[in-house]
């Protein structure tokens, strides 16, 4: 059981903090439904959310994904520089 304070604040009990993976500092939402007031982690909706915001992370890792494979040199990228290849580890 939690008491408001002066400053209307509550304190959340540990238990159920750590039940429900809320870490101190992080951002909780208060919500109404009616009678009932629900308390939910996180903003309500962010821009990493929305399909247009995980598109737009999978596009930022796929081009640091080209420019390491760029960077990458191309001797070290063919088995020729090792001696041996993949398919030669696997045969009996």
């Amino acid at each position: 059981m939690s008491k408001v304070s002066t400053k209307y604040q509550i304190t959340l009990p540990r238990d159920l903090a750590r039940s429900h993976h809320i870490l101190p500092g992080e951002d909780v939402v208060f919500e109404e439904a009616g009678s009932a007031l629900y308390l939910r982690r996180g903003p309500a909706e962010t821009n990493a959310d929305s399909v247009e915001g995980r598109l737009a992370s999978f596009d930022r890792a796929s081009q640091r994904q080209e420019a390491r494979n760029r960077a990458y040199p191309a001797s070290l990228k063919s088995s020729a520089g090792r001696g041996w290849t993949r398919d030669e580890l696997y045969q009996r």
